[in-house]
């Protein structure tokens, strides 16, 4: 067996035998809880104590605040690990490392993963470990072998009981509150700010990135409790916000949302005693050095295609108000969307933002969460007959290959010297993983 074979086979049976967010139900992949995590860190030897870390969790915007915050300290000297997740294409997307200066970051070697899944599977097996838990204790080790100074870590789900929240880092953030993962996490704003509050630790800074009259007495609660200083990103003139349109405008990052998370990035620098002024290139370039995908991302250009993984109301209030933008200012003539999403989704809270204008290509990403594409179609054209609009532009691809393949020859019909028009792939992350590539090969050419 080559060690290609070798290494697909080990990734193939960690995924079958500790089952992820990405092939399972939450029910079935979340294990929430810190005794496993602990257990393992201390074979491991806690890796994660011999450098630095930031832990960033919330609804929505933690993965763009985290691409960042890494990417703004390497530009400033630093030598950054980052943790996120779930990945789009390449389980490795979720460790990687950027070297201080310009190069881009690194993922975690394919050698490297194969051998910490040899040397630790009796392990996994006899604490019985989640997933998530074994590619957090991974990246946390990697990190340390690659003598980081610093760590961006983003919570998995929630915060108090992720296994992530086993370290103690120089700044805890929560990016926002939103009522997602609600049967997890609980059905209310205050009990998600709670359970996301908990990675607050004693004596340590904490930062909201925006704050909410039902969770500012969560967030000062735990603070008051942790002896933390806590800090409102909305409240706060950090450094360089005063030349915050101009760096909005040069990031390639491009989703109206970024300047939200802009100010908490900018604060969080503030805080940390961070005024480089490489900071601010390390922002404007967060996409290219971290290799950061699924925001906002023009996947090809013939036809204008663009791709984003907000999948819940909160999300994608901000993204279909752009798209609505993008037709409004003429800059595209018609809208076509692909769109997917998960059945553990609340779909009610964001059918009324759905652009009326769009043609729609519901589709079923391969996995068990999915909700049907027949079943999206269902009940968004219930709602627009409640509305009294039309429905004659609703579509269904069972395959969002397929689904891709039909917005491609939409759009084609349609592109001429008087109009042309935008596809956006979205409402998911394996929505997204699915159809990027389909798009690869143009793009690489």
């Amino acid at each position: 067996m080559t060690f290609e074979e070798n290494y697909s086979a080990e990734i193939a049976a960690l995924f079958q035998r500790f089952p992820s967010v990405q092939n399972a139900s939450f029910d079935e992949a979340y294990k929430p809880g810190l005794g496993r995590m602990e257990a393992f860190d201390a074979l491991l030897g806690h890796p994660h104590r011999s450098y630095r870390t930031i832990h960033v969790a919330g609804t929505n915007g933690k993965g763009s605040v985290a691409n960042m915050l890494a990417s703004a300290l390497s530009a400033c000297g630093l030598r950054v690990g980052l943790f996120t997740s779930p990945h789009i294409l390449d389980f490795r997307e979720r460790m990687r490392v950027a070297a201080p200066g310009t190069m881009p970051a690194e993922l975690v070697p394919k050698e490297y993963v194969l051998d910490f899944i040899l040397r630790w599977k009796e392990t996994f097996e006899k604490l019985e470990l989640s997933f998530f838990e074994i590619t957090t204790a991974m990246a946390f080790q990697w990190f340390e072998d690659e003598k980081v100074d610093v760590a961006v870590i983003e919570v998995g789900l929630g915060g108090r009981l992720d296994s992530t929240n086993i370290i103690t880092p120089d700044l805890s953030i929560v990016t926002s509150i939103g009522l997602d993962h609600c049967d997890l996490l609980g059905h209310s704003l205050e009990q998600i700010a709670r359970e996301k509050a908990g990675i607050f630790k004693p004596g340590v800074p904490a930062l909201a990135g925006e704050i909410l009259p039902e969770t500012l007495p969560v967030f000062t609660a735990r603070a008051m409790e942790t002896d933390s200083d806590f800090y409102i990103a909305s409240d706060e003139f950090p450094p360089l916000w005063e030349r915050h349109e101009d760096i909005l405008e040069r990031m390639d990052l491009q989703g109206k949302v970024q300047e939200k998370n802009l100010r908490t990035v900018l604060t969080a620098l503030g805080i940390l005693g961070i005024q480089d002024p490489a900071v601010e290139d390390g922002i404007v370039h967060t996409a290219a050095r971290m290799g950061f995908h699924g925001r906002w991302e023009r996947i090809s250009t013939q036809p204008d295609v663009l791709c984003d993984i907000g999948h819940n109301a909160a999300a994608l209030h901000y993204n279909f108000a752009q798209l609505e933008g993008l037709l409004e200012e003429g800059t595209y003539s018609s809208l076509i969307i692909v769109y997917g999403i998960m059945a553990d989704k609340e779909l009610d809270p964001i059918l009324p933002l759905m652009p009326r204008n769009a043609t729609y290509i519901f589709t079923t990403p391969r996995t068990r969460r999915a909700l049907p594409a027949a079943a999206i179609l269902k009940r968004y054209a219930a709602y627009l007959q409640q509305e009294g609009a039309p429905t004659d532009r609703l579509y269904t691809c069972d395959s969002v290959r397929d689904a891709v393949r039909m917005a491609v020859r939409l759009a084609s019909q349609t592109w001429n010297d008087e109009g042309k028009p935008l596809i956006y792939i979205g409402g998911s992350t394996f929505a997204v993983a699915e159809a990027v590539p389909c798009f690869l090969a143009n793009r690489q050419g």
